[in-house]
């Protein structure tokens, strides 16, 4: 039990919002951005304005896997906490709009390199279409 807190130690976020972000982003990087599963849970969630959300989830997962030096830990679906990684990304798009210095600080710390403009112009444009689909994390 230790092992798995010590390597997930964040429990799931509580809004559904982040939950729904989270399922998409562990589906996207385990199976691709064309994964089925998260392109059907974008579309129960969103119903027809799916696109525009799922797009550009499919872009932050792109920016991310473009720009990371390293690897970023993601758990499978299935797990009920999340790793430092996770957490961080989560982070990062609830946090974009009002607070964009620390989360520059916050995604360069997980990419492991400086320019990190790219990857959060994606995160932000995430956070806004789930915000304008009725959505918003936090």
């Amino acid at each position: 039990m230790t092992e798995t807190i010590a390597l997930l130690p964040h429990a799931l976020p509580t809004c559904a919002n982040a939950r729904l972000a989270l399922f998409a982003m562990r589906r996207m990087g385990a199976h691709g951005l064309a994964d089925a599963r998260a392109s059907h849970a974008m579309f129960t969630a969103f119903g027809q304005g799916f696109r525009r959300p799922l797009v550009l989830m499919r872009t932050l997962m792109a920016e991310l896997a473009a720009t990371a030096a390293g690897t970023i830990a993601i758990a499978p679906c299935c797990c009920a906490r999340m790793t430092p990684a996770e957490s961080v990304l989560l982070a990062v798009l609830t946090r974009i709009e009002t607070a964009p210095d620390v989360v520059q600080l916050l995604m360069a710390d997980l990419l492991g390199v400086r320019r990190v403009e790219s990857t959060l112009m994606a995160a932000a444009a995430l956070s806004a279409a789930f915000a304008d689909e009725g959505r918003p994390f936090g």
